[in-house]
Order: structure tokens, then C-alpha cells, then sequence
């Protein structure tokens, strides 16, 4: 394949990569729906019951800890709301739905570890900002390296070179995927979500996750996604593919209005969270 722009890998014959689940836009057309009521989301959700234990899962434990014990999927959406119970749910189907794909250069363990990490650090950040709807921020974390599966998956040859060349120059991997492509994983990952229709702030928060700067419409997403991966590159959390330092851009800290110490303070409910969510997803089958 000659690739001249990232959306070149981007096709619809791969509907394990290239297609959300049915379930998530039947979720987004009863959220556009005014009668429908949190019973219609909780039924619809009910209707893949590996899901509804996974949300109730999560809504039950050291990620959110509520005092009392949430049995229904309606009553969750009742406490957290509708527009973050779907992005939950979105994250959840996501990894799932990826979680199968075989790869020989890198761990697919230890990448979606690095991506849940992220998304808890990303959504720590947010909650301390007091931003809406802070499922956002964790599933953009979820999200922000997806298009390096995109790559693996559609050139194989070109993502090992990049893997391969990150290593020996001892550069950052979307460094070494320009090099070769001329553009990198979070091109790629803009154009799926593009393609995806996910909502544009999410879109721009994935794109400009290595360089927040050239956020034009949503800089505070993207400094935060941006600040959430470097913070977890530094606590080693999941990805066993970095092969130089992290680069945090300067403005990053101003950008989000908080400090390396604000993040000293909510440190150990994040690895807290970190470890409770991680075992969730890779303890089960």
C-alpha cells in the first residue's frame, strides 16, 4: 500500500478495527431521544449482559466508591448520568471488542494497561478540575494510542520498522512513525474517530495527544490526554514499547491550571483505581 495521509489506512473491509458495536449508536439514538428514560438505556445495555456486569463492575468499585451497592444498570445511570455511563460503556466495548488481536512486536496486555492508566489519570485530572462529564477525559485516555493497532494491523512492515528504528535511535515511537510515514499514530487515530463520528473535542483530544500546542478547538482536552500519557509513562504503567524519555510539553501543567503536586496528591487514589479497573479486565475471561 502507498500511504501518502493517515487516511489511507482507514477502510471499512476490517469490521473488527473499522466498526463500533451496533449496541453503542443504539445507545446514542435513545441518548437523542427526549422520552426515552434511564429504563430504555439500562434495557438496551442490559441486552449484552457481559457488558452490564462489566458497567456494574466498575460503578461498584474503588473507581467511583459509591457507600451502597449498585445492582441496576438504571440505577447507574441514575447516579452517574447518561452521557458518561455510554462513554463508559463505549471504552468497555472498545477494549473488548481489540483485546483479541494477536500482535508479535509488542504486548497487547501491557497496551491496553498503558491505555487504562491513562484514561484513570486523564479522568483524576479532570475530576480535580471540576470538569462535566469527566468519562470523557478516561475513555479519550482509552483511546489515544489507537491508532497504533491501526497501523499493526494494516502495515505490519512499516509498524515494525517504526518499533524497530524507536529503539535503535532511542526515539519516541510517533517520532519514528513520521520518519517512515510522514505522519503518526495520532493521525491515524483522528482519522477512526473522524470515521467513527465520535464527538470533535474527542477527536482532537486523541490527535494532538503528542503535541496538545496544535489543539485548535479543545487545547485543555488535549494538554490533559497529552499530561495523562506522560504521567504514566513515568510511573511505567503498561506499555513495554518506550524506548526514550517522555517529552512533556512546557505549557502543559499551565494549560490544565494544575501542578506536579496537585498530582502528588492524587497519586495513590489513582494507582488505587488503576489497579482496581486493570483487574477487572484482565482477571476475567
Amino acid at each position: 500500500m502507498s500511504l501518502k495521509h493517515p487516511q489511507d489506512l482507514i477502510g471499512e473491509e476490517d469490521e473488527i478495527i473499522f466498526s463500533l458495536p451496533k449496541i453503542y449508536f443504539e445507545l446514542q439514538e435513545a441518548l437523542n431521544d427526549p422520552d426515552k428514560t434511564f429504563q430504555d438505556l439500562g434495557d438496551i445495555i442490559s441486552f449484552d449482559p457481559a457488558l452490564s456486569a462489566r458497567l456494574l463492575k466498575i460503578v461498584n468499585s474503588p473507581f467511583y466508591g459509591f457507600p451502597s451497592k449498585i445492582e441496576t444498570i438504571s440505577h447507574a445511570i441514575s447516579i452517574i448520568g447518561r452521557d458518561q455511563l455510554t462513554n463508559m460503556a463505549l471504552a468497555t466495548l472498545i477494549i473488548y471488542q481489540f483485546r483479541g488481536i494477536p500482535n508479535s512486536l509488542f504486548n497487547m496486555e501491557k497496551f491496553w494497561r498503558h491505555s487504562m492508566a491513562c484514561g484513570v489519570v486523564a479522568r483524576s485530572i479532570a475530576e480535580f478540575r471540576s470538569e462535566k462529564n469527566v468519562e470523557r477525559f478516561y475513555l479519550a485516555g482509552i483511546l489515544h494510542d489507537i491508532g497504533r493497532l491501526v497501523i499493526f494491523k494494516k502495515e505490519p512492515s512499516l509498524a515494525r520498522d517504526a518499533f524497530y528504528r524507536s529503539r535503535e535511535q532511542k526515539e519516541n515511537i510517533y517520532l519514528s512513525e513520521r520518519e517512515l510515514m510522514g505522519f503518526d499514530h495520532a493521525d491515524v487515530g483522528r482519522e477512526l474517530l473522524k470515521a467513527w463520528k465520535l464527538p470533535p473535542r474527542l477527536v482532537e483530544a486523541v490527535g494532538c495527544h503528542h503535541q496538545p500546542q496544535t489543539a485548535k478547538e479543545f487545547p485543555v482536552d488535549a494538554a490533559i490526554i497529552h499530561t495523562a500519557d506522560y504521567i504514566v509513562h513515568v510511573l511505567k504503567a503498561g506499555s513495554d514499547a518506550d524506548f526514550s524519555e517522555p517529552q512533556l510539553y512546557s505549557k502543559s501543567w499551565e494549560t490544565i491550571g494544575l501542578s506536579p503536586d496537585d498530582f502528588e496528591f492524587m497519586k495513590d487514589k489513582v494507582i488505587q483505581q488503576y489497579q482496581g479497573i486493570v483487574g477487572m479486565f484482565f482477571d476475567d475471561s
